[in-house]
């Protein structure tokens, strides 16, 4: 469910070296999932998602993971972060932990080619991270052993699941820096998608232009993101959100046509649209894009009347260090969320927003959980 509009944050910045992950999907759902059971404190539930999350940006920043490695880390990395937080929670010794981790080795999973033919299953490896780490903690407790040494073995992560790794990363400043997903996303979907709709909403900023008066859209993007799912032609398969969600075509069309990039932009009525469809087969993808800026992008837009249109965009806005959202916008994200499901009241969504502000003087988390369940 974190993942399913592709909106929950991304790219741990470990030392400079930014990558392109999902780990708080895995992570805060196995963090409160815990946390609940064991009807921990704030600090604690903090804590444990504190080290989880730098353990598994740590490891993924080590593995010089990218998109083209076939292996979605979501079902690798995940794990081990969620077999940290459980295991804290859980109260697990050194030993016990260490066994978490050689046991959660052995329930990896996830594959890029979910994402390439928009399957249901590009949501699963999250979760199952997030129960695999749990699992695992749980047999670690009852004494159930593991792998020795889960990441550095003949057979351990690093020789199975990377293709090259940079091991120093894994332990520099280890205990004094704490790194976690760096960026939070503006807009539900794949952050390869966004520089494209922010040059598209700068152009609509200062010119009205209409969608009929359209002659050509040139969006210039990266090789890799040309080769990626979202440089695919678009088309409509048996989940629309998902196609939609990870191509550039449609997210050009869709910021053109309704000025934005909004959940309700996802749902099959909006992404079935004609509109949409006339404004796709005018979307034209480059590949120029140099790979220093991997989420830049820049769009022309020509009209019939022989006017264009340009802007280009080097880091989306999201970013946490370079170009973040403000905690008011992060704050507005929450709540458009909470309207668009329709699951839970704002007005409990408002209490539960003021405890989660104070969360580090909550003396039990299943106070703020209670408040959002339907």
């Amino acid at each position: 469910m974190a993942r399913s509009y592709d909106f929950e944050p991304t790219g741990p910045l470990v030392d400079g070296k930014s990558t392109p992950a999902h780990l708080s999907g895995t992570t805060v759902p196995t963090a409160v999932t815990v946390a609940d059971q064991k009807n921990a404190s704030g600090k604690d539930l903090l804590t444990a998602l504190i080290v989880g999350d730098d353990i598994a940006s740590r490891i993924i920043a080590a593995s010089n993971m990218d998109v083209d490695s076939g292996f979605d880390s979501t079902g690798t990395v995940n794990a081990f972060g969620a077999a940290a937080i459980a295991g804290r929670l859980m109260g697990l010794n050194e030993q016990q932990l260490l066994n978490a981790f050689g046991i959660v080795l052995n329930q990896f999973a996830g594959t890029f080619q979910n994402i390439f033919d928009a399957a249901h299953a590009f949501k699963l490896p999250q979760g199952l991270s997030s129960q695999a780490g749990i699992f695992s903690a749980k047999l670690a407790q009852k004494g159930f052993t593991g792998v020795r040494d889960p990441l550095l073995s003949k057979y351990g992560y690093f020789a199975l699941y990377c293709k090259s790794y940079q091991l120093d990363l894994l332990t520099k400043n280890l205990g004094k820096e704490y790194y976690m997903d760096n960026t939070c996303k503006p807009y539900p979907c794949c952050r390869s998608n966004h520089a494209a709709i922010e040059c598209v909403l700068n152009v609509l900023q200062s010119n009205p232009v209409r969608p009929e008066d359209i002659e050509e859209i040139v969006v210039d993007i990266t090789p890799k993101a040309r080769n990626f799912a979202v440089g695919q032609p678009f088309k409509i398969r048996e989940v629309p959100q998902i196609d939609a969600a990870f191509n550039i075509q449609y997210n050009v069309a869709n910021a053109l046509l309704r000025k934005g990039a909004r959940l309700e932009h996802f749902t099959d009525e909006n992404i079935l649209d004609e509109r949409i469809a006339d404004l796709v087969r005018k979307v034209r993808l480059t590949a120029t894009t140099s790979p220093e800026t991997p989420l830049g992008a820049g769009v022309s837009i020509k009209l019939k009347s022989g006017s264009e249109y340009n802007a280009r965009v080097d880091m989306p806005k999201g970013h946490g260090v370079l170009t973040p959202l403000s905690y008011a916008e992060k704050k507005a994200k929450f709540f458009d969320n909470v309207r668009f499901s329709g699951m839970v009241p704002v007005g409990r969504a408002e209490e539960a927003v003021e405890l989660f502000e104070h969360i580090e003087e909550v003396d039990d988390v299943s106070k703020i959980f209670r408040l959002l369940v339907a």
